[in-house]
């Protein structure tokens, strides 16, 4: 997809293609809502977590516990 905001008749022919009924007075709504997720995706795509560990090197209550304010 490129990074052109989809349009209502696009919307309504992809879920065509993916043989979904989309009634007429859905498809601006259903683009709007694409493209939120796409702009939303696309700032995550920016983020940089090099040096984030993966959710699974998590363990709650292991951390260490300072009074210290």
């Amino acid at each position: 997809m490129s990074s052109a905001e989809l349009t209502p008749p696009e919307a309504a022919r992809w879920a065509a293609r993916a043989g979904l009924v989309l009634p007429p007075d859905r498809h601006a709504a259903v683009a709007a809502t694409v493209n939120h997720i796409h702009a939303v995706v696309a700032v995550l795509r920016e983020l940089d977590f090099g040096d984030t560990p993966p959710a699974g090197a998590y363990r709650a209550g292991e951390g260490k516990h300072d009074a210290a304010v």
